[in-house]
């Protein structure tokens, strides 16, 4: 249940400046706003440090699919669960770089790979780390998301090229031991300064629909906005029905107005960060869609399939993005 707290209008530091020491009351009172008054004040921020129009487009390749030794309970790749995926290798280096260069051709300026790993083995991030430098040969950003990382891994990493490490907090920390028992949600974030440190950027964000209330999905955000440096991108990901996966028992999909709030919440907590609609856009009516961007959503996947789950085709996504009059190389490419 989220409790009313006051919001003054001529508070600063809940327009404008970049905080990171946010509280769950702060974040209750912004959901908590009448909705034309919150959507203006994330839309308010959302102009201040990017185009409104524009959205930026990426592609996600599974490069390793399966056996993952994780217990997460709403994963289809997790080898603790019958869930009638196969698992497979990591992928020829060849395959994934012509992926790459489709997805380039698509409309697509970030290209992630992710593996189902709960942390690499070195011989294996060595042919990830030349994946990387190839990609970014193609003159695409680089993001890939294989687990928990040590230091010299994330230097290895920096050293190929990459732009952006994925790793996602999930949910709230009261939610987390709910759904994954095999790591902690420090374990998660212990990696997260392994990147920084390195010099990649961070890519974090979160699952909702999973049967957590409000409350943790604004906990979530809250975590992620008090971290010390904010992430540069902040997927939010609708989780994805999968069968034989624990989650199916207790999931409930947000309610849509409910969804659009969390993302304005998150435009508001990191203002400078990019907040992308990931996985479960397929359950998205375009309306919804509009929302969001309204409420400051700024990046989307493209691509029929995100790692083993649907993805919107891009024709539709091209087809929306021309139809509110907003930019993207997708919807460049889809007009040109």
């Amino acid at each position: 249940m989220v409790h009313a707290v006051e919001v003054k209008e001529g508070d600063s530091r809940n327009t404008e400046a970049v905080r990171t020491d946010w509280d769950r009351a702060e974040a209750e009172a912004l959901y908590a706003l009448p909705f034309p008054d919150l959507i203006f004040r994330a839309q308010s921020i959302h102009r201040k440090h990017f185009d409104p129009n524009h959205v930026e487009t990426a592609s996600l390749l599974s490069i390793k699919t399966g056996g993952c030794p994780e217990d997460c309970g709403y994963c289809s790749q997790s080898a603790h669960y019958d869930t009638g995926l196969k698992a497979t290798r990591l992928m020829d280096h060849a395959d994934v770089i012509a992926t790459a260069e489709r997805a380039k051709d698509a409309g697509a300026t970030r290209f992630c790979m992710a593996a189902a790993w709960r942390n690499p083995k070195d011989r294996d991030l060595e042919k990830v780390c030349d994946m990387v430098s190839a990609v970014k040969g193609l003159g695409m950003e680089t993001c890939v998301t294989l687990g928990m990382l040590t230091p010299g891994q994330a230097a290895r990493l920096a050293e190929a090229g990459l732009d952006f490490y994925n790793h996602n907090v999930d949910t709230s920390p009261e939610f987390y031991d709910k759904i994954i028992t095999t790591r902690t949600l420090q374990d998660r974030i212990d990696t997260l300064p392994h990147a920084r440190d390195a010099g990649i950027k961070v890519c974090c964000g979160g699952i909702i629909g999973m049967g957590e209330r409000v409350d943790d999905r604004l906990g979530m955000l809250v975590l992620l906005a008090n971290l010390p440096v904010h992430p540069e991108s902040v997927p939010i990901n609708l989780w994805n029905e999968v069968k034989g996966v624990p989650v199916n028992d207790i999931a409930e999909r947000p309610d849509p107005i409910a969804l659009v709030r969390l993302i304005a919440v998150a435009r508001i907590l990191m203002p400078k960060s990019v907040v992308r609609l990931s996985a479960g856009r397929q359950y998205m009516t375009d309306e919804l869609q509009a929302l969001c961007f309204l409420a400051g959503a700024n990046s989307i996947f493209i691509g029929d399939v995100l790692l083993t789950t649907k993805n919107p085709q891009r024709d539709r996504d091209a087809k929306l993005l021309q139809r509110l009059g907003m930019t993207s190389r997708l919807g460049q490419s889809h007009v040109a």
